[in-house]
């Protein structure tokens, strides 16, 4: 009876520890505020940007008010949509199977966001600074820049208000940044921070290198994807792309893609659907393989006929009378800057452009020499 007597004294008193617990718990609706639709709290950001700003605030604070603000209004939110048939009714129906953040890129209905946001779409929607919801068509996309360009349809410009673009070749460690987007869907977040480092390299979806990546401790979270960062005058100067983080959640290191590859590349994207590919007409033999023949830097594999590297009088591999493999040109440097991988040859030509006279330094058979050619797009 004792013990009986015991157990009932604890219980009782568990349930009252747990009951005071629960009623200084808050409501279950103030913990769910992420479950209204992207629209409804579009919508209401819209509405509470045109609260007047406190006059007790420091001019730093007021201006991070008035630059959310403004870029508010260019940011957008894309829902990446799979089609699915239902095993009992073989009817078509559409799954939400992903969500990140994008900008307006101009007044005629483009929109950019991150390539891997978008990607294995079915179909896509847009969802405005005002709350409205727009049907996107995939314009075209550069998987090796982690890029994608959509159109929005049936939506006036009147709604379309593009980011200033600025530079992040001027960018220093320790300047302002912040970032807008769609954490977790939290729609319109802002949060502040600094350039951590520049020059940072992350790898694309295609697996191609990307360069000159900022790095910046603004909190980035899964949503911010494909979203701007700005530069305090509220100025893009890259696209939230990637986070490192064990937990999967900010860790204070997020990396963005640098504007000044964004400037080049959506041009290129809406005209042609994609980057254009500038090269010299020749084909680049595995780096493995060039390792094992001692070759540093790019060596070429095969050379194009009647191509820029051609009439160069540039060549590929060669075999020797006993059979044996032996190098020909390797490009050892663009225009004075060395080139160690095909990376490196890649990236210096990407940003020369295509119609670009440029030198390059060749080595062969430990002889370098300069050659100037023009590039041209890649396949021509």
């Amino acid at each position: 009876m004792r013990v009986r007597s015991l157990l009932t004294i604890i219980i009782a008193a568990l349930a009252g520890f747990v009951a005071a617990l629960w009623l200084r718990l808050p409501p279950m609706e103030q913990l769910t505020f992420a479950a209204s639709s992207p629209a409804e709290s579009v919508a209401q950001a819209a509405q509470e940007s045109g609260a007047p700003i406190p006059d007790d605030l420091s001019a730093w604070e007021r201006r991070n008010i008035e630059v959310f603000r403004e870029a508010s209004a260019s940011v957008a939110f894309v829902t990446n949509i799979a089609v699915r048939r239902s095993s009992f009714s073989l009817d078509m129906f559409q799954i939400p199977q992903g969500a990140g953040s994008a900008f307006v890129w101009d007044r005629e209905g483009h929109i950019v966001t991150n390539f891997h946001v978008i990607e294995g779409a079915d179909a896509l929607s847009v969802t405005l600074s005002d709350g409205s919801e727009c049907e996107a068509q995939l314009t075209g996309v550069a998987p090796d820049k982690d890029l994608a360009v959509l159109t929005v349809a049936g939506c006036p410009a009147g709604r379309l208000d593009p980011l200033p673009l600025g530079h992040s070749s001027t960018l220093a460690v320790g300047q302002t940044v912040l970032a807008v987007g769609n954490p977790f869907g939290l729609d319109h977040s802002l949060t502040v921070g600094v350039v951590s480092a520049l020059g940072r390299e992350l790898r694309s979806p295609s697996g191609r290198i990307i360069r000159d990546v900022i790095q910046t401790d603004a909190a980035i979270n899964p949503g911010n994807s494909g979203g701007p960062l700005l530069d305090s005058s509220g100025r893009l100067i890259g696209i939230n792309s990637a986070i490192y983080s064990p937990s999967g959640a900010s860790a204070g290191i997020g990396f963005a893609v640098p504007v000044d590859t964004v400037r080049r590349m959506v041009p290129q994207i809406i005209a042609h659907g994609r980057p254009i590919q500038p090269g010299i007409g020749v084909s680049l033999l595995a780096e493995h393989l060039a390792r094992r023949l001692g070759a540093e830097g790019a060596v070429i594999y095969e050379v194009v006929a009647g191509g820029p590297a051609a009439r160069a009088g540039l060549t590929g591999l060669r075999e020797s009378r006993s059979g044996r493999v032996m190098v020909g040109d390797v490009v050892v440097g663009v225009e004075g800057k060395p080139v160690q991988s095909n990376e490196d040859l890649a990236q210096a030509l990407e940003d020369a452009g295509v119609g670009t006279r440029v030198t390059l330094t060749v080595e062969r058979d430990g002889v370098k020499r300069d050659v100037t050619v023009t590039l041209v797009a890649l396949g021509q």
